[in-house]
């Protein structure tokens, strides 16, 4: 019985062992570098991945996130959301400006110069920070709004530079100028803290650097041994990612509005109108992520609503020439972004939009000629057939019509075998006749 009981005591505490050390091995590092990839436009979905890993930083309680940063620059209101995540992080933020040819422009610069570290790899540039505004009617905005834009950029930029110690005429210049620099140039001016080839040389170099960060305090980085942990984008990320991209976010809507068209064009079809109405609500959702131009959007709801009219009224051809170049005008000005990355490109827009005109209006060319068409089927399919009298018709007789035998009457008497034409059906079971 002792044996026993010291035996189950033993297999309890490897058991109990075993479990802790498994346990330890799921949990993460308590002091890791984390690092996370952005190839892409400034845009909610790109902000949503960077203040979460942050926030993921914080809880793992990393010694250093790395944003890995290649951007043509983006939407202001996601720019200062990530900037004003960065500057709460209770974890160093480093923004590295990298592969070779990457760049950090716009508002890719305003995030490096907000954040802890700016660093740049070899080959890169950043700047070109002047704000470009336009209204909701894709128009440049007047000199006065551009002034007040251009003042507000400016004062935000030389507040983040004077506080992470960084050249504010510098960061100025990038602004009110637009100019841009090399990783050389960033450097000789006091824009970044260093240019490094690889994750490696930035952790080498700033092991035990004594940070000012932006709240004042003062930091030691502690970074030597510790290993770089990548944050994926999740499954969701990924994909609202694909469909933020306008050139597909502009097919998804022609398919969608063509699928609908069809669908009620020829009700019963049921996988156009399923098809449409998918990728018209993906086209919608990337519409709450890209600024939208919803003047132009009314083009092209013009330009479906031309193509209708165009088959129902004699215009000899001017309201669907006036559809198509509603549809082409309202595409090209569909994104309201200065960035070409936030806007489809006029290789898929013109041909779509073309295409789709032409597909639009040979649709509607059927409908309507299938309703012109003379019914084939019931009562109405007798009128205007041609038949042959079986019998002298004075003023009635049998003819015989459409594969079938009828009784017929005439308002003339019409000999035996003489061809007759059917132009009124009386009942069921008779019908009016007249010689050919």
């Amino acid at each position: 019985m002792g044996i026993s009981t010291t035996y189950n005591e033993i297999n309890m505490k490897r058991s109990f062992r075993l479990g802790a050390l498994l346990l330890l091995l799921t949990l993460p590092s308590a002091a890791s570098i984390y690092r996370i990839v952005v190839d892409a436009p400034v845009h909610p979905i790109s902000s949503e991945y960077i203040t979460r890993s942050i926030d993921k930083a914080d809880q793992d309680k990393a010694s250093l996130l790395i944003i890995v940063l290649n951007t043509p620059g983006g939407l202001d209101t996601a720019m200062r959301e990530i900037i004003s995540k960065i500057l709460a992080s209770p974890v160093p933020v480093v923004t590295y400006v990298a592969p070779a040819g990457a760049r950090a422009a716009s508002a890719g610069f305003y995030i490096g110069i907000a954040s802890d570290l700016f660093v740049m790899a070899p080959g890169t540039n950043t700047g070109a920070a002047h704000p470009v505004g336009v209204s909701i009617t894709g128009q440049s905005m007047d000199k006065t709004m551009e002034e007040k834009v251009t003042q507000d950029a400016v004062s935000y930029i030389k507040t983040l530079a004077e506080k992470r110690g960084r050249n504010v005429q510098a960061a100025e210049d990038a602004v009110r100028k637009s100019f841009s620099y090399t990783e050389k140039e960033a450097l000789d001016k006091g824009l970044i803290d260093l240019v490094a080839g690889s994750e490696e040389e930035i952790v080498a170099h700033f092991d035990g650097w004594t940070l000012q960060r932006f709240s004042g305090e003062s930091l030691v980085l502690r970074l030597k041994g510790e290993p770089v942990v990548d944050i994926p984008m999740t499954a969701r990320q990924k994909f609202l990612l694909t469909i933020s991209n306008p050139n597909l976010a502009y097919i998804l809507l022609m398919v969608g509005l063509l699928g609908l068209y069809f669908e009620f064009a020829h009700p019963g079809a049921i996988l156009p109108g399923v098809l449409g109405a998918i990728s018209l609500l993906l086209a919608i959702f990337s519409f709450q992520i890209l600024p939208i131009n919803y003047v132009a959007l009314l083009l092209i709801f013009l330009a479906i609503g031309l193509f209708v009219l165009e088959v129902k009224i004699q215009s000899f051809g001017i309201l669907g020439v006036g559809g198509i170049v509603a549809m082409v005008i309202g595409s090209v000005m569909l994104v309201n972004s200065p960035i070409p990355e936030l806007q489809p490109s006029l290789k898929i827009i013109i041909p779509t939009a073309i295409g789709l005109s032409l597909i639009f209006l040979f649709l509607l060319f059927l409908v309507v000629r299938a309703h012109s068409k003379k019914a084939v089927t019931g009562k109405e399919g007798l009128v205007g057939e041609v038949g042959t009298a079986q019998t002298d018709l004075n003023p009635e007789g049998k003819v015989f019509v459409h594969g079938e035998l009828w009784n017929a009457e005439a308002a003339e008497p019409i000999a035996k075998g003489s061809k007759v034409k059917v132009t009124r059906v009386l009942d069921t079971l008779k019908i009016r006749v007249e010689k050919l």
